[in-house]
């Protein structure tokens, strides 16, 4: 069995880069819980941070280097990780929830609320008109990066009328055409995105101004700095150029 070791929100590999490793040597009062990730792989979560043995894992730059399985197995530990941190304690009556028998889940001892890991769904969309596409420079980006588009679903909205309104309140467009591609766990921190492409169906493109500040069109010859291939942005793209 090997494990993967939490803190605070936060994973930790081994000092010699090792991100599974055989169970840390911690006192059974220093284990806050255990949560399975994938078979044969375990989340330990510890009460104090580790000590000089371990490093925090860089969690962005662990998935860029990531084949599938690993991809998948540390984005599940990291949103565990994160849900287990901001989940200690019941939020209906304040008592510590208990994690629940048989079942990825805490249950509160006082007022039997039980509560799941937190998914916070999100699209993600490439807009296309013939060859170009629409790409975006979010604030919070480098220099020069720019990505595709994405949103929060809000409370009660479909996952298409999300891309249309997302997409007219960043860069004020309209769509049309929207249909699903693909999805990915996205643990920054328990995002769920859903992959789409739509088509442009009018408008000039005027950037927010709060989140985007620059967006245009695009095409193959011309194309500027790129998110990681690790991420569904790219992955979109790529689909699309690869058509």
């Amino acid at each position: 069995m090997e494990y993967v070791l939490g803190h605070q929100g936060r994973l930790y590999k081994e000092a010699d880069g090792e991100v599974y490793a055989p169970r840390p040597a911690l006192a059974a009062e220093q284990i806050d819980e255990t949560y399975p990730v994938a078979p044969e792989l375990e989340l330990v979560l510890s009460r104090e941070e580790p000590g000089p043995g371990y490093t925090r894992v860089d969690l962005r730059a662990e998935l860029s280097m990531a084949e599938e399985a690993h991809f998948s197995r540390l984005a599940r530990a990291a949103q565990i990780a994160v849900w287990h941190d901001q989940h200690r304690f019941c939020g209906r009556c304040g008592a510590r929830s208990k994690r629940a028998a048989g079942e990825l889940a805490k249950r509160c001892p006082e007022c039997e609320l039980v509560v799941y890991p937190r998914i916070s769904p999100c699209i993600i969309v490439l807009v296309t008109d013939g060859d170009r596409c629409l790409l975006a420079h979010n604030t919070r980006f480098p220099e020069g990066r720019y990505s595709t588009l994405a949103g929060f679903i809000e409370a009660g909205e479909t996952a298409e009328a999300a891309v249309a309104r997302e997409i007219m309140e960043e860069v004020g467009v309209e769509v049309t055409n929207i249909r699903y591609a693909h999805s990915q766990a996205w643990p920054f921190p328990h995002s769920l995105m859903l992959g789409f492409y739509a088509d442009y169906a009018g408008g000039e493109i005027c950037p927010d101004g709060e989140e985007i500040d620059l967006a245009g069109w695009f095409t193959a010859d011309d194309l500027p700095q790129l998110p990681p291939t690790f991420t569904i942005s790219r992955q979109l793209i790529e689909g699309f150029l690869n058509r």
